[in-house]
Order: C-alpha cells, then sequence, then structure tokens
C-alpha cells in the first residue's frame, strides 16, 4: 500500500494537482491498485488465449 500511495502521490505533484485530504489520497490508492488488478487480469486472460490458441 505505501508503495501505490507514494505512486498517488507522486502522480499529484508530477502534475500540479492540489495534495488530497488523507481520505481522498486513500480512496485514489484503491483506485490504483483496482487499475493494476485490471490490467494484470487482462494480460493473464491474454496469455491463458494465446497459450491455449498455440
Amino acid at each position: 500500500m505505501r508503495f501505490l500511495e507514494a505512486v498517488a502521490i507522486a502522480f499529484y505533484r508530477t502534475f500540479g494537482i492540489t495534495q488530497p485530504s488523507q481520505q481522498r489520497l486513500r480512496r485514489a490508492v484503491w483506485f490504483l491498485m483496482g487499475i493494476l488488478v485490471l490490467i494484470l487480469a487482462a494480460f493473464a486472460a491474454a496469455g491463458i488465449v494465446i497459450f491455449h490458441s498455440m
């Protein structure tokens, strides 16, 4: 979680967005984690499809 929190803070600082409250930062971290899980699931599904089509 700390890694994703650091990523969220870096995102806010990079794009000059106002630093959010602790609650909103936590929501952003959960959002990032959800997106990462979806991306990994998509890669896994694509890999399985490619593997079974060979």
